[in-house]
């Protein structure tokens, strides 16, 4: 069979585990964990888009929209409440909308020096069939606004529902995005492919995302926290090799629930429980591997290919 480039997009890449330089996280952790709670903002009536409608049933949907703002209004404190007692802080996934929606949310994670990256401006509007300069303004939107309401430089990318276009990751790279959560192809950061600048994509997750665990797979919340236990010792004991990444991106109208919060905590309790892992941000994490691993892994990877 001959090879057909139009079936790679062409955004990295591959190198396997054993031909990459080694990754030492501070203080010779072996792995990095964070956690990515999306504080969302869902609209009723988003203007629509012909790709995709953000409501499965018709309007009013008044069940989707209510479950929703759930983790606006009690959910968040639940999640905050054992993060904070695990010594965690959030890397925001954040509609950025909720800065004028729900300030106090913002004042609270940023109180605790949690970091902010953009998950889009809503979650219901996507960036699918927009122009480059229409995606540019939400690129621009976001920077600002983050800057406004935490003094933050915007350091790291989630497009809002995943959604993308061919030149996502370009514009990303053209105006200082250090790291995209778009790419869910390894458990290390590794260089993305871009026209200028340099953009890395780090490692997120849709197994331990509680969005494919509750709402797709339906597994309970004890088995929840035990994914979340075996994720972490499997990439602990790969990290005596090379520094690993482990991502636990949140929600909080379902982690927040009453009756899963506890199986959380736990699990939260027990990866901080070991003293050889680094509980850190996104933004952290980027900047070590810029600063320490990215010229030996761009390096690597070209050897690899070549």
């Amino acid at each position: 069979m001959s090879y057909d480039a139009q079936s790679d997009i062409g955004l990295y890449d591959f190198i396997p585990y054993n031909r990459r330089p080694k990754i030492i996280w501070p203080n010779s952790a072996k792995i990095a964990v964070w956690i990515a709670p999306n504080i969302e903002f869902y609209e009723y009536a988003p203007p629509p888009n012909p790709t995709r409608t953000p409501w499965s049933r018709p309007l009013p949907d008044i069940l989707a929209y209510s479950h929703r703002d759930y983790g606006n209004r009690a959910g968040w404190q639940r999640m905050m409440k054992a993060m904070d007692e695990a010594g965690f802080r959030g890397s925001v996934s954040l509609n950025v909308a909720l800065c004028e929606h729900h300030p106090e949310i913002i004042e609270e994670c940023a109180k605790r020096d949690w970091e902010f990256f953009s998950h889009g401006i809503y979650n219901t509007r996507y960036v699918y069939g927009m122009s480059q300069e229409q995606e540019r303004e939400i690129i621009l939107d976001s920077i600002e606004t983050v800057r406004k309401h935490t003094g933050q430089k915007l350091s790291g990318w989630l497009s809002p529902a995943l959604s993308n276009n061919l030149w996502t990751m370009d514009l990303l790279a053209e105006h200082g995005i250090e790291y995209t959560c778009d790419l869910f192809h390894d458990d290390q950061p590794m260089p993305v492919k871009v026209k200028q600048g340099k953009l890395i994509s780090m490692p997120y997750s849709l197994d331990m995302n509680d969005v494919i665990v509750y709402n797709s797979n339906l597994y309970p919340p004890r088995h929840y926290g035990e994914m979340i236990k075996r994720q972490f010792d499997q990439l602990r004991a790969e990290g005596e090799t090379s520094g690993t990444v482990m991502c636990i991106p949140l929600h909080p109208y379902l982690v927040g629930q009453p009756h899963r919060i506890e199986p959380f905590a736990e699990a939260l309790r027990y990866i901080a429980g070991h003293d050889d892992v680094w509980l850190t941000t996104g933004r952290e994490i980027a900047q070590h591997f810029y600063e320490n691993s990215y010229d030996a892994m761009a390096n690597a990877i070209r050897a690899a290919s070549a």
